[in-house]
């Protein structure tokens, strides 16, 4: 066990990071303006003159609710879903997501007896840590919550199963690929389990936002099992909504969201979205399929973004290790892909890690935002994300860090705790 400084020195080195007055801010998995420099071209395109689709569509008028036909193909593969059960619309992910949960509460989903709003109570399964935004949309419009643990596989799937029978249950989240905020990819087994659980409630829908899949670190590249198919071969074609988006692809602000699903539920959706809109922004479609052209230009765009964003997370992961490695004081992934570095710190001790390190200037996700109704019963787990700050920043950001995590470690045990995170 490595020996963590004194209290005092910890106070001392603490003090001298107060007095570098820092500025920083790791709290939103961001692009960088250099990643975002990458998709520069997107901004004069599709040209003078050039507005006309493939089949002679013209772009700048109403219509095609389900987004152009070039652009669903060129995703089709991104979706797991042929190019007719896919929806291509403005540059948001979340409100797909949005809207699938106000559509299934106003009218219910393909399979519903009534709108979900006429139930009595219904419920989510959220696996934890996860996504602070998808945990909020169910607290907007009170969706009850049942945390659900994360492993190294996935959501625990003993404790969904058991959980899904309840008819209350009508839906989960799930963040499959390079998970927010763990970085963990769904296995085999895992995705198999979630298309032929038996589920209480006929109409129970998995919301499989599958934001990271081209969000790689390394040149390793997991293969998610295909939740669309599992669901099918299950006998349960209608039970997968995949979401995904260019937002941080492209341009974040600019990019493109997309849904697929079976062709009942895209009916569903596209009946309801049609009385919403009279059609998406066809031309930003038509700037991104003449930018991205193919999937050998979106994975050479992803390879650039993987080169600027791999450092920054090695950054992360070997400071913590050079300051924290063998105390037992913290524990964190080293994700292949995704956005973000999960950090355990021991039990009680988040919320003060969080405070410290504003006081040296570096403003962190609020302890607590990996959980629903943003607590953290154990308050111990911390998310963090390197994507937005300069490559020195990130440097002296996990520096703060690590010393924020020692003395509010040291403080814990002076005060009776452990100081240690749990075996």
């Amino acid at each position: 066990m490595t020996a963590i400084p004194a209290l005092a020195d910890l106070q001392a080195r603490y003090a001298a990071l107060q007095g570098r007055g820092l500025k920083l801010d790791m709290t939103r998995g961001k692009p960088s303006p250099e990643q975002l420099d990458l998709s520069e071209g997107l901004v004069t395109l599709p040209g003078n003159r050039d507005h006309r689709t493939e089949t002679g569509e013209d772009a700048r008028n109403y219509g095609g609710v389900q987004g152009l036909a070039e652009v669903r193909a060129l995703f089709a593969a991104v979706l797991g879903a042929p190019p007719e059960r896919i929806v291509v619309g403005n540059n948001s992910s979340l409100a797909l997501m949005h809207d699938c949960i106000a559509y299934a509460l106003l009218k219910g989903v393909p399979g519903s007896a009534r709108p979900w709003s006429k139930e009595e109570e219904i419920r989510f399964l959220c696996p934890v840590p996860g996504y602070d935004r998808h945990f909020a949309l169910c607290e907007t419009y009170g969706i009850g919550m049942v945390p659900v643990p994360m492993t190294a596989e996935g959501p625990d799937m003993d404790v969904v199963e058991r959980e899904a029978r309840d008819p209350r249950v009508r839906g989960m989240w799930a963040v499959p690929q390079y998970s927010n905020p763990g970085g963990e990819t769904y296995s085999d087994a895992t995705v198999s389990r979630l298309a032929r659980m038996e589920t209480g409630a006929p109409d129970f829908r998995l919301f499989w936002d599958n934001a990271y899949a081209l969000h790689h670190l390394t040149e390793r590249r997991p293969v998610l099992r295909n939740i669309l198919e599992a669901c099918a071969e299950a006998g349960n074609p209608d039970r997968a909504i995949v979401f995904a988006s260019t937002s941080k692809v492209t341009l974040a602000g600019a990019g493109l969201a997309m849904l697929a699903s079976s062709e009942a539920n895209v009916r569903w959706y596209l009946a309801n979205a049609g009385k919403r809109s009279i059609g998406p922004d066809k031309l930003n479609q038509l700037r991104h399929i003449r930018f991205l052209r193919d999937q050998t230009g979106i994975d050479a765009l992803m390879d650039g973004h993987r080169r600027l964003l791999a450092p920054k997370f090695r950054a992360v992961t070997e400071t913590l290790a050079r300051h924290l490695g063998g105390t037992g004081v913290a524990r964190w992934s080293e994700p292949e892909g995704g956005y973000f570095v999960l950090l355990e710190v021991p039990e009680g001790c988040a919320t003060r890690v969080v405070t410290l390190a504003a006081a040296c200037g570096l403003a962190l996700t609020p302890a607590g935002a990996t959980h629903p109704y943003g607590r953290d019963p154990q308050d111990r787990l911390l998310r963090l994300a390197p994507s937005y700050p300069k490559l020195a920043e990130v440097e002296a950001a996990a520096e703060v860090v690590a010393t924020c995590v020692l003395l509010a470690a040291e403080e814990s045990r002076e005060a009776g705790g452990s100081g240690r995170v749990a075996a």
